[in-house]
């Protein structure tokens, strides 16, 4: 970071230090006054809400998860205009957003400093990305699982030796809730709650954080083989996401290293 950039951000924190450190007692009105606001459209400078999300596509490319979707997941037999990866990371990108729904993608698509921060004339609408999202099959899914790893092992190539010291495996079941109670699959967990029961490694959401030298990469099985949310993992499958995570981290090490651990619930899987 420039000397002078740090500089800025060192007296505006100083600033607000000493506002926040202010006098506490009765100013004789209310604290909020808002007095001479005026509001303007600039002619040149645009501000966006969501600053970093054009980093976040450059890191995209940069790890190759962008070139592995499109390689490995064929759902469209012609691109007008989007490609795989455009309709998977406009989902990505809607969730990152905050959005908690396919119609939270027309925010974005109205959004003309978004648009630019993806260097893109236009994202596709709520109504595409739904039909994207129906051609799914259980190999669409593993096929999308395996780019997401593709570039994970991208990321792996780069790091220090230290980082292959141990490798650890975590799998177990987790409650995932939804919004809804009429999607397919879904059922009532024992806690009350409507959503689905996959099998999770580390490397989603939800997972346990990595600890120091640690690589945990065990994808779940895709929501094609979800089960009854008040099953145990153990008792009801499947393994196929434990079957393939060993090898893939044991290849991805260098010569010599070896895979120290896998953790499984305490009644297997």
């Amino acid at each position: 970071m420039k000397t002078r950039i740090q500089d800025r951000l060192r007296k505006a924190k100083r600033r607000i230090e000493r506002r926040l450190a202010g006098t506490r007692e009765d100013q004789g009105r209310p604290m909020f006054a808002a007095e001479n606001v005026r509001v303007e459209l600039a002619d040149k400078v645009r501000a966006i809400g969501v600053g970093g999300i054009g980093v976040v596509h450059r890191l995209a490319q940069e790890v190759g998860l962008v070139d592995a979707i499109d390689r490995r997941l064929h759902l469209l037999k012609i691109h007008r205009p989007y490609h795989e990866s455009d309709h998977v990371l406009n989902l990505a990108y809607n969730a990152l957003c905050d959005g908690t729904r396919l119609e939270d993608i027309e925010l974005r698509r109205n959004d003309e400093v978004f648009l630019d921060a993806l260097g893109t004339e236009r994202i596709p609408d709520p109504t595409t990305a739904g039909d994207f999202c129906r051609r799914f099959g259980e190999a669409d899914i593993r096929s999308l699982l395996e780019a997401a790893d593709e570039a994970r092992l991208n990321v792996w190539a780069r790091q220090p030796k230290r980082f292959f010291e141990r490798a650890t495996i975590d799998m177990d079941g987790t409650l995932v809730v939804t919004t809804g109670e009429c999607k397919a699959g879904m059922d009532i967990s024992y806690k009350g709650t409507w959503g689905y029961h996959p099998l999770q490694g580390p490397g989603e959401p939800g997972g346990n954080r990595r600890q120091p030298a640690e690589k945990r990469v065990a994808k779940a099985p895709p929501p094609a083989t979800l089960r009854d949310p008040n099953r145990s993992a153990a008792k009801a499958g499947p393994r196929q996401g434990a079957d393939r995570s060993p090898p893939r981290v044991r290849g991805s090490h260098p010569p010599g290293r070896r895979l120290r651990r896998v953790r499984v619930p305490a009644d297997g899987l």
